[in-house]
């Protein structure tokens, strides 16, 4: 029997169904943090895909971050501002397709921004098909540069299944981390082309069932002697929301369970994706130096420091076994997603 097919006794149904009502009575509490700068959201139409994300200091990315979903077909974003002070705002303000709220509340302390998506999802997201992802995440599937999320979402419809899941794949350059130079008009991903095909392992947590995945770059070179610390690489960024959900950590797992199930890691049978991660810009020595000091993106950041000073030695995170990214088929052929039978012809 697999570990989905196993009932949950009586009390485990009830500590994860209070579970999810206190996370939602959190996110609805955490709605007087939030100050409306610019609500756009009479815009959104009944079947509109939406966006949600909370940032700080995004500006490098911001520009090719809405080139790329705006060409995968996001009808609106709902972002939440975490007090930047590098010109976001005013960009964002001047997105036409943007709902902005910001907060200078402590990041860590809302769940590291679940708190405020939770509560702008409960309200805006209910009924439509909800992706939230991180700034530094560019989301890419099987014909994605020929078949919208529209098209995706209208065929998971179809299959009856509510979430897609993906793996967050660590892109870097070759040669020291911060020596490159990135244009923010141009996809990040010319800069940082290389990737690690593996190790990856994973295994089902109960009793929400939720995937744990782990290993790849980070894992390798700054947690080597603690691997089990090394980053969560599954996540389930696309959903057909309902207000009776919510993400518990990130967006790693969710409740109600049912929802952990539409992914099953890399090499699995479920239609997936994969989340190319761009963390490694060269402005992430100037940014790990400042996140040490803000102590606000893990649950125990003394646990952390030295994670930030191997990000701050600019190591080169190349080995001859690194291959260089080149498009959806290679993820595909090397089983970091799947297609799940997703047509060329879907939607057309």
């Amino acid at each position: 029997m697999s570990i989905d097919d196993q009932p949950l006794n009586w009390v485990q149904r009830y500590k994860l169904r209070l579970k999810r009502k206190r996370l939602l009575w959190r996110s609805f509490r955490s709605r007087h943090r939030l100050t409306s700068l610019c609500n756009r959201t009479q815009q959104i139409k009944p079947k509109a895909i939406l966006g949600f994300t909370t940032l700080r200091n995004e500006i490098t990315r911001l520009p090719w971050f809405f080139k790329h979903y705006r060409a995968l077909g996001v009808d609106h974003f709902l972002m939440v501002d975490n007090d930047s002070d590098d010109g976001s705002v005013p960009y964002l303000l001047d997105q036409p397709d943007v709902s902005l709220w910001q907060t200078a509340a402590n990041y860590r302390a809302s769940r590291f921004g679940l708190d405020w998506l939770t509560w702008l999802q409960w309200k805006y997201a209910h009924g439509h098909w909800s992706l939230m992802v991180d700034a530094d995440e560019l989301l890419v599937y099987t014909h994605h540069d020929t078949h919208t999320l529209r098209d995706l979402t209208t065929w998971l419809d179809a299959r009856g299944q509510p979430a897609f899941g993906a793996l967050m794949l660590d892109l870097y350059p070759k040669g020291p981390i911060g020596a490159q130079t990135y244009d923010p008009q141009s996809d990040p991903t010319g800069v940082l082309n290389w990737f690690e095909p593996g190790p990856y392992r994973t295994q089902r947590q109960m009793p929400m069932g939720n995937l744990w995945a782990q290993g790849g770059m980070r894992e390798r070179v700054f947690f080597a002697e603690q691997p089990e610390r090394s980053p969560t690489l599954n996540k389930i960024p696309l959903v057909r929301w309902s207000r009776h959900m919510a993400y518990v950590n990130s967006t790693h797992s969710a409740l109600p369970r049912t929802l952990n199930f539409g992914y099953d890691g890399p090499g699995g049978n479920t239609p997936s994706g994969v989340l190319l991660h761009t963390k490694f810009l060269p402005e992430v020595v100037e940014k790990s130096q400042a996140e040490k000091q803000r102590r606000q993106h893990f649950h125990d950041p003394d646990q952390f420091s030295t994670y930030y000073d191997g990000i701050i030695s600019r190591p080169d995170l190349w080995t001859p076994s690194s291959i260089q990214l080149s498009d959806w088929r290679q993820l595909r052929k090397l089983g970091l997603m799947n297609s799940g039978g997703f047509p060329a012809t879907a939607g057309k």
